[in-house]
C-alpha cells in the first residue's frame, strides 16, 4: 500500500483509504474525535504507607494513573488485619490517622490534576478479602473494637452504615490464604476481574458466583508499585466526583469492568 494515498489533501486519514496493511478501521479521524469520552477509575490499589507489601505512595501512585489516562482512583489499603504496616501497639486513633495517610497524600497530589481520589480499604479475615467503599475515617474511628468482630458482623455494620462491600478475588489460590471462602450473601458485588492475576480461572469462578448470585460486577488491579499498573479497574461513561458516584454507577448497570 502507498501510505501517502491513505491522506486527504488536507492530511485527514478517512475511512476510504484504508485498507488490509491495518493502518486504519472503519473510523474515519472525525468519527473517532467524536466517540463519546470514556472514563476510566482504579478499584482496587495500595500504597506503602499503610499497605507492607506496596512499594509506591499515595502521591506516586496518583502520577502514574495519571499518565496511564485513568480519571481517577480508590485507595483500598489493607487494613490492620490484612498486609498492614501500621504499628499494632499504637493507640486506635492513631492507628487510624496513620492508616489514612496513603489516601490523603494521593488526594493532595491530585488537586494539582485533573483527577479524583476515592477512600476505601482492603478488610481481611482469615484470606478473605473485602473492598470496602462508601465509608470514612469517621465510621473506622467509632469501632476501636471492630477487629474482634466476627466477619459476619462486619459485613452487616458496614452495609448498614451505608457502605458498599464488594469481595476481593474470591477465587484466588494463593500461600496466604488457607481456604476459599465466599460470602455472596453477605456482600453487594464481587470482583469478577483482577488484573494481577495470571491464572484465568480465578476471574471466571468469581464472575460465575457474581451471577449465580445476582451480585453487582467490580473490577480493579490490585496495583501495589507506580512502575507496575496491570491495567484493571472500571470505564464509566460520565466522570464520578465521589465514592458515592462510583457506588451509584455500579448499581445503575453504568459502569464496565475493564477485561
Amino acid at each position: 500500500m502507498d501510505k501517502q494515498n491513505c491522506f486527504t489533501d488536507n492530511g485527514i486519514l478517512t475511512a476510504d483509504t484504508a485498507t488490509a496493511d491495518g493502518l486504519m478501521t472503519e473510523f474515519s479521524l472525525e468519527r473517532i474525535l467524536a466517540a463519546p469520552k470514556k472514563y476510566k477509575y482504579e478499584t482496587h490499589m495500595h500504597t506503602k504507607e499503610a499497605s507492607a507489601c506496596a512499594g509506591s505512595t499515595g502521591a506516586e501512585m496518583v502520577r502514574a494513573y495519571y499518565r496511564a489516562g485513568y480519571s481517577g482512583i480508590i485507595v483500598t489499603d489493607h487494613f490492620f488485619n490484612g498486609n498492614s504496616c501500621i504499628p499494632a501497639h499504637l493507640p486506635w486513633e492513631q492507628r487510624v490517622e496513620l492508616f489514612c495517610r496513603g489516601y490523603e497524600n494521593a488526594l493532595q497530589e491530585a488537586s494539582k490534576l485533573d483527577f479524583h481520589v476515592f477512600f476505601g480499604w482492603e478488610y481481611n479475615d482469615n484470606g478473605a478479602e473485602f473492598l470496602t467503599y462508601g465509608l470514612g475515617k469517621d465510621f473506622l474511628l467509632a469501632h476501636p473494637d471492630m477487629l474482634s468482630w466476627p466477619i459476619e458482623k462486619y459485613l452487616r455494620a458496614v452495609r448498614e452504615a451505608g457502605g458498599f462491600v464488594s469481595q476481593a478475588h474470591p477465587y484466588r489460590e494463593a500461600w496466604y490464604i488457607k481456604e476459599i471462602r465466599v460470602f455472596p450473601e453477605l456482600v453487594d458485588a464481587i470482583e469478577v476481574r483482577n488484573a494481577s492475576h495470571t491464572n484465568p480461572k480465578f476471574d471466571k469462578r468469581a464472575l460465575e458466583l457474581a451471577n449465580n448470585y445476582g451480585l453487582y460486577h467490580t473490577g480493579g488491579s490490585d496495583a501495589h508499585f507506580a512502575e507496575y499498573l496491570p491495567g484493571g479497574g472500571m470505564e464509566f461513561d460520565c466522570e464520578l466526583f465521589t465514592i458515592e458516584d462510583f457506588i451509584r454507577a455500579v448499581k445503575d448497570g453504568r459502569g464496565r469492568v475493564i477485561p
